[in-house]
């Protein structure tokens, strides 16, 4: 795997947390958060409070700050709000996420290196992203874990081979990441082939997605939501969060 994603993964093995008692969520509906968009011809977007990322530093983000970013994105029409929470390469916080949670009515995905059950049961999230292509083998015990607390584990995949690993659990959500985590390249066309692939599940185009047109192209690829971090917290957080929203109209 690629040498970035080696060292936050030795960072992520550096901050478990001890395996404390296992607290049940009560959460909030990310399926009817979608259907109630599409059913207007919105596009759901799963807006990013994204502080950086190993390739580019964004903005200082404190807690206070990501509720009032989280805020903006809910009033610009966002379906969810993710939340990074890894510290040292993206510069997230957990901090950040109940901040976040306790402030927005929508669902809230936590969005982190997940490579321990005791990670699951850390915060207080409605979503929790599983990545395929880290948890190999043990995707499985991982989803039914995530699930079995309440939380709907967000299972993200790069290529067909994660794809069919993600589509043998028990995973609602499947996320088709434009990102090659082995080589950092994007390229939004990974959805195009992977999405047709899925059926009778919840799709998310994750990563390289910056404009209306974009937007456009992975929902006519099939996906049901798209996540967008970089091209939201570098502009105007509302006003590219509610173009992202409403970029079907006229449609």
């Amino acid at each position: 795997m690629h040498q970035i994603i080696d060292e936050i993964l030795e960072s992520t093995r550096k901050r478990l947390p001890p395996a404390g008692k296992k607290g049940k969520v009560i959460s909030r509906n990310f399926r009817d958060s979608i259907s109630s968009r599409k059913e207007r011809n919105l596009v759901p977007v799963i807006a990013e409070v994204k502080p950086s990322s190993p390739t580019r530093f964004i903005m200082k983000v404190n807690p206070q700050d990501a509720a009032e970013i989280a805020e903006l994105m809910e009033a610009g029409g966002a379906a969810a709000i993710s939340v990074l929470t890894e510290p040292q390469f993206f510069k997230g916080s957990i901090d950040n996420l109940n901040s976040v949670r306790h402030v927005v009515k929508i669902p809230v995905l936590r969005k982190d290196f997940i490579i321990d059950r005791s990670q699951i049961y850390e915060a207080e999230s409605d979503l929790v992203l599983l990545i395929a292509g880290v948890l190999g083998d043990e995707l499985n015990y991982f989803v039914d874990e995530a699930l079995s607390s309440g939380r709907e584990p967000l299972v993200e995949v790069h290529n067909k081979n994660e794809l069919e690993a993600a589509l043998s659990t028990n995973t609602n959500i499947i996320g088709i990441n434009n990102r090659d985590l082995t080589t950092m390249k994007v390229d939004i066309s990974t959805t195009e082939r992977l999405a047709p692939l899925v059926s009778g599940k919840i799709i998310i185009s994750e990563s390289g997605i910056s404009t209306p047109e974009d937007a456009v192209r992975m929902i006519d690829a099939g996906a049901d939501a798209i996540l967008v971090g970089t091209s939201i917290m570098q502009g105007d957080v509302y006003k590219k969060t509610y173009e992202l929203v409403h970029a079907l109209n006229g449609r």
